[in-house]
């Protein structure tokens, strides 16, 4: 564990190859009595890695979550991850993974660390049509060889909140406080997502805006289908605004994250002008550095969708403007 505290610049540099760094850890046998599989989470997404705890269990706690405890002064749920899995422990629970996803903070137990690893988002694969796990996102190949069975599944903590852990967050997107926003006819949002809740709440929300939007589970296919469009409006010999009206992606996605598809529009003469969002769960210094670098006209942390309708009309108006540059803003990178 002590290899987790390594320079946070060092890591957060991967992010400009299209790489990142995946802990693995075990949580036990399937309830079918099967071999203990290989689970994995980006350790951006961990404060730190502690030996279990006690913990202490108020009145009205319901299973998974098994109490709360006091790391460095802040009250935390543990959360039972093998349970949520479906798988049972053989030698107990004896690793808490602390956690901060959206501006929550939370505890897992798991029964053991293996390593970090360091790939390729080209590694890993969304899950959402091979693997009969709710509480899967994608599944990451551990070495080069793409017919390896040395596999890891990812785990989606944003699925395991947005059904266990209560939040203030409007993940339903009931309280919506949208503007109608008025784009070009024709145009639409081009969306990268590999959150199903994220998915979901982002479709509500522009709908809500009257935003069209098209929705994509990686940034490879984000990506693909931004060409397409840029072809299509070359051959017409309309500008690119006609067809898209901006681009909303995550960070962390299956094949190509949100950094590198991010940089490959503001690189491209042709796209260079679409107003690209970042909507994330990923926060910190070392991260909206790198926003900065790939030139993202905006960033806003999951799942403030209230936030995130902001957002968009500041940078929809901006690029209405013409006056380019990024727009930095109180609700953006700071």
């Amino acid at each position: 564990m002590d290899n987790f505290q390594k320079d946070i610049d060092d890591r957060a540099n991967l992010t400009l190859s299209n790489r990142f760094e995946l802990l693995l850890f075990r949580l036990g046998e399937t309830v079918q009595g099967e071999k203990s599989e290989l689970f994995g989470i980006n350790v951006f997404k961990l404060r730190e890695i502690v030996p279990m705890p006690a913990y202490t269990k108020p009145a009205g706690i319901k299973h998974p979550v098994l109490g709360m405890v006091n790391i460095r002064d802040q009250i935390i749920p543990v959360i039972d991850l093998p349970s949520v899995a479906g798988c049972k422990p053989v030698n107990g629970l004896n690793i808490l993974l602390i956690t901060e996803y959206a501006r929550s903070v939370q505890a897992f137990a798991v029964e053991s660390v293996e390593n970090i690893i360091r790939l390729d988002w080209t590694q890993i694969h969304t899950a959402e049509k091979a693997v009969n796990g709710q509480y899967i996102t994608s599944i990451a190949c551990l070495d080069d060889d793409k017919d390896s069975n040395n596999l890891a599944m990812v785990i989606d903590v944003e699925q395991i909140l947005y059904d266990i852990v209560p939040a203030d967050h409007d993940l339903h997107a009931t309280h919506l406080e949208a503007p109608k926003l008025k784009i070009k006819p024709g145009a639409t949002a081009i969306v990268a997502e590999d959150s199903k809740v994220a998915r979901a709440m982002l479709e509500k929300g522009l709908k809500a805006m009257d935003i069209p939007a098209q929705m994509h589970v990686t940034g490879k296919e984000a990506w693909e289908k931004i060409e397409k469009l840029a072809e299509e409006a070359q051959t017409a010999g309309i500008p690119i605004s006609d067809k898209i009206a901006l681009v909303l992606t995550d960070l962390e996605m299956p094949e190509m994250d949100g950094f590198t598809l991010t940089r490959k529009i503001k690189t491209d003469e042709r796209l260079k002008h679409i107003p690209v969002v970042i909507h994330s769960s990923l926060s910190g210094n070392a991260n909206e550095d790198h926003i900065r670098k790939v030139r993202a006209d905006g960033y806003v942390a999951k799942f403030e969708i209230n936030e995130l309708s902001s957002v968009i009309e500041e940078v929809l108006e901006r690029a209405d403007q013409k006056t380019g540059g990024p727009l930095i803003s109180r609700r953006q990178i700071a």
